[in-house]
């Protein structure tokens, strides 16, 4: 059995985060984001004056486990309870599954429901249940 952390602080100053970078990233360029979007058009055919924006975006993304590191000393435990198949496969899902749903989380259910996106919150309801059936039957089928 999977046993998952109650971690309600770490959740809220997480979300808080996430919220405020939304609305720092919109107030600074007037976009939306779209981490999937954003990191989709890294790529052909994307290819513009806004390509060194997205590329920082991304980037900082990346850089986050680091400069936490560095400012704590350590970085929190994660553990995954699944192969390299799984994660690979589960990764190439949400990609697909992002372009198809035009946005992942983030854009749907942070800066779409907060716009009052009716798209957006189909796509997050969707999301909710595709991620409860996944636990589901990752803690009672596997």
């Amino acid at each position: 059995m999977i046993v998952t952390p109650f971690t309600p602080m770490a959740s809220l100053l997480g979300g808080a985060l996430i919220g405020l970078a939304a609305v720092l990233l919109m107030w600074a360029t007037g976009r939306i984001a779209g981490v999937s979007g954003i990191a989709a058009r890294l790529f052909p055919p994307y290819e513009d004056r806004e390509f060194a924006g997205r590329l920082a975006f991304v980037a900082g993304l990346v850089a986050a486990p680091v400069l936490v590191l560095l400012v704590t000393g350590d970085l929190p435990v994660q553990t995954i309870a699944a192969g390299p198949a799984v994660l690979i496969v589960g990764g190439l899902l949400t990609g697909f599954g992002s372009v198809w749903g035009s946005g992942c989380t983030s854009g749907h259910g942070v800066c779409g429901l907060s716009r009052l996106s009716v798209r957006s919150l189909v796509a997050t309801m969707t999301f909710m249940a595709a991620g409860m059936a996944t636990v589901f039957v990752m803690r009672h089928w596997s």
